[in-house]
């Protein structure tokens, strides 16, 4: 809402005693402090009753029974906008930009409109464009704007106020610092909320940037990679309204990690949205058994797609005479006409999708030489008819005044275009054609066809020249269920077969038919901790989104699959090559600099070339080590773990350590979550316990799980170090 007002410089809160129960001695700052709060309380109040009288039109709206498909995806759209309203009730406004005109714009997480639809918005969407100001302007490029305001609310209430001037008089290296600050303060809950409010500025950015192509952003713990991919999926569906028509695609490194951030997109009001992690792409298909890193390697390479498609070329019937029998009767149709139908079929299509266009053409061709081997009979029979006639004709004398009405010449022997066309439908119906088909061309298995080539050593040789024959003898060594590696290869050996069977069932919302249908095209594909996947990984992702149109963002630094790249390009190379944009995020928000401090000599052990990302904070606490022998290791880790929850009591405590040390300490702490470095990736705690961090730097590409380990806390780090000899007296 536009709106004139006066401006108030500060940063604060608003309390009604001090700490020793007092009533605080009244200051300028403070009059006008509470005077800040009770104007936004004001506003809130009016934005909260405009939302509330929204929310009770469209629940009126849908209560009424939508009778044909117009009004029910009308009632898909009036849901999805109530759905967003009534998520909005807390936190619905959270900022406000004071203009240097005097007008006033209040951001919040939705828009609304005054009740008179020609006014101006009463509150502006943060993704609109008129609301970046809040997350881009600074003292030097203060974008029309004076003043930028974060408004701190509990529920329905005003609780504090953070002003930020943009005149110059005064500078902040982040974007609203006391309401970041406040916020990364906060217990966490083991559920990541949303940070609409608090967006800085290089995060805004990638958030808003054009869609039009693979965009990878590099960014360290703690820079908010996940926060800014989130976002940007809820920017981008309400920028393009057209996206949600195809739902956009998240993907994530693991369940858990799927779990962490479940309520953040609902509640910023989207739901044309699917989570999964490349695992579980194949609705069908699981994951029965772990596997060994060089098998991992080896099939995650993008050699296996042109060794798949030769496999199921070789599949395709070979070009013969066929022999169809119709009605009693056989007939033939050439090896070069059904070489050509052939040729014509296979062209672009998949293994199934080719067989239904050869089935049509072939009913086709059955059906004109079924027509036309009929026609020269009719004609045999003709010239048989002609000749008795000529004989009758002959013996009747000279009687030329007697007339016919028809002669043989009469008889057509041509079916006509409707009974050709019945003919072929007839065809296209019969059974015994159907069965023909499907015995010369049959319908394959891409789980029964991936078995058969994954264990039979002379056809990976065949189709897979590039493996030597050590690779070749333990891809075929494997046992039978099916792994993570082996997912993107039955994915892409699906894509080649194509759909075999009925279509999926419609469902009313977009999102559950998508995460039905293994060949839906999605809008937008954002992937977390993109760096671990293999080169037959993304070549599943750009079987989704053809257009290209992903967002991936994660830390090439961070990497623990069991691929060797070290840097984006070597990631990416085989999806993209040289077709995509780079973005960086450089501050670290989450981890404290006391941690940071810990991060660079672990890189560069672990190969990094790169810079860690610059800490904006400290929690003033040093991180701290105990050594323990291994007989001690499990009492003490209960001891640490008792401490630490004391110490953050209503936030959360995580522990990390070496995968051959889980079992050992999941016996003994059962309230905290027990995980392998890999396990942990994305996740963040008030407080981390590191255990045995010699054990995870020792474990394959472990200096990078070790960089993960050391940066998954807010505040504090505590870590067990193992010795041979006990510390203590």
């Amino acid at each position: 809402m536009r709106r004139k007002s006066a401006l108030h410089n500060g940063t604060a809160g608003v309390s009604d005693v001090t700490p020793d129960g007092e009533r605080p001695t009244p200051t300028a700052e403070g009059v006008a402090l509470r005077s800040a709060v009770a104007e936004e309380q004001a506003f809130l109040d009016v934005a909260t009753a405009r939302r509330d009288r929204l929310a009770d039109h469209l629940q009126a709206e849908l209560s009424s029974e939508a009778l044909d498909a117009l009004e029910q995806a009308r009632h898909r759209m009036l849901r999805q906008q109530y759905e967003e309203l009534r998520r909005a009730r807390e936190g619905l406004v959270f900022g406000r930009l004071d203009g240097l005109d005097g007008t006033v714009r209040h951001v919040g997480r939705v828009g609304l409109r005054n009740d008179g639809e020609d006014g101006e918005p009463l509150l502006v969407d943060w993704r609109a464009p008129a609301a970046r100001p809040f997350y881009t302007a600074t003292a030097v490029d203060p974008q029309g704007q004076a003043r930028r305001r974060h408004i701190r609310t509990t529920g329905s209430t005003v609780v504090g106020v953070d002003d930020e001037p943009l005149d110059g008089t005064m500078t902040a290296e982040l974007v609203g610092e006391g309401a970041l600050l406040a916020a990364l303060d906060q217990r966490r809950t083991g559920h990541m909320s949303t940070a609409i409010s608090t967006l800085q500025r290089e995060q805004d950015d990638i958030i808003r940037a054009e869609a039009t192509g693979p965009l990878i952003v590099q960014g360290g713990p703690g820079t908010g990679k996940t926060v800014v991919a989130l976002h940007r999926v809820a920017y981008l569906l309400f920028t393009h309204r057209k996206m949600a028509d195809q739902a956009v695609l998240v993907l994530g490194p693991s369940p858990r990690f799927l779990q962490y951030i479940a309520q953040v997109l609902p509640a910023l009001g989207e739901t044309a949205v699917v989570s999964a992690t490349c695992d579980t792409l194949l609705a069908d298909i699981r994951v029965g058994r772990d596997e060994s890193r060089p098998l991992a390697e080896i099939k995650g390479r993008a050699l296996w797609r042109p060794a798949l498609e030769s496999y199921v070329a070789s599949l395709l019937p070979r070009p013969r005479e066929l022999k169809l029998r119709w009605e009693g009767d056989f007939y033939a149709i050439p090896a070069a006409t059904v070489a050509q139908a052939l040729a014509s079929a296979v062209q672009g299509r998949p293994y199934h999708r080719a067989r239904t266009t050869f089935a049509e053409q072939l009913h086709h061709l059955l059906a004109d030489v079924v027509a036309e081997q009929r026609e020269a009979l009719m004609d045999e029979m003709e010239e048989g008819f002609e000749d008795i006639l000529a004989r009758v004709d002959k013996s009747m004398g000279d009687d030329r005044h007697s007339t016919r009405t028809s002669t043989g010449s009469d008889i057509n022997g041509l079916l006509s275009e409707e009974e050709i066309e019945h003919l072929r439908s007839r065809i296209a119906e019969d059974a015994a054609i159907a069965r023909f088909v499907e015995a010369w061309w049959p319908t394959l298995d891409a789980e029964t066809l991936l078995g058969d080539l994954l264990t039979d050593r002379a056809l990976l040789a065949r189709f897979a020249p590039q493996l030597s024959p050590e690779e070749i003898t333990a891809v075929a060594a494997e046992p039978a269920p099916w792994a993570s590696s082996d997912i993107p290869l039955l994915d892409a050996l699906a894509d080649l077969l194509g759909e075999g069977g009925a279509p999926h069932p419609q469902g009313e919302f977009v999102a559950d038919r998508a995460r039905r249908q293994r060949g839906w095209v999605y809008g937008h594909v954002v992937i977390d901790e993109a760096q671990e996947l293999s080169e037959m990984q993304w070549q599943m992702v750009l079987r989704r989104c053809p257009s290209r149109s992903i967002t991936a963002v994660g830390d090439i630094d961070q990497a623990e699959a069991a691929h060797r790249h070290t840097s984006w390009a070597q990631a990416v190379q085989a999806a993209f090559g040289d077709r995509w944009t780079a973005a960086e995020l450089t501050i670290c928000y989450r981890t404290p600099r006391e941690v940071m401090d810990l991060t660079e000599p672990v890189l560069k052990k672990a190969g990094s070339h790169n810079t860690p990302p610059r800490a904006v904070r400290s929690s003033g606490i040093v991180p701290w080590e105990l050594p323990v022998t291994p007989a001690e290791l499990a009492g003490a880790a209960a001891e640490a773990v008792r401490e630490l929850r004391q110490r953050w009591h209503g936030g959360m405590v995580g522990v990390i350590a070496p995968a051959g040390r889980i079992a050992e300490l999941l016996a003994v702490l059962t309230e905290v979550p027990v995980l392998t470095a890999t396990q942990s990736k994305g996740l963040e705690w008030d407080a981390t316990l590191l255990v045995d961090p010699e054990g995870i730097a020792a474990e394959p590409r472990g200096w990078n799980g070790l960089y993960v380990a050391l940066t998954r806390c807010t505040q504090e780090l505590g870590q067990l170090i193992l010795t041979q000899h006990s510390p203590h007296p």
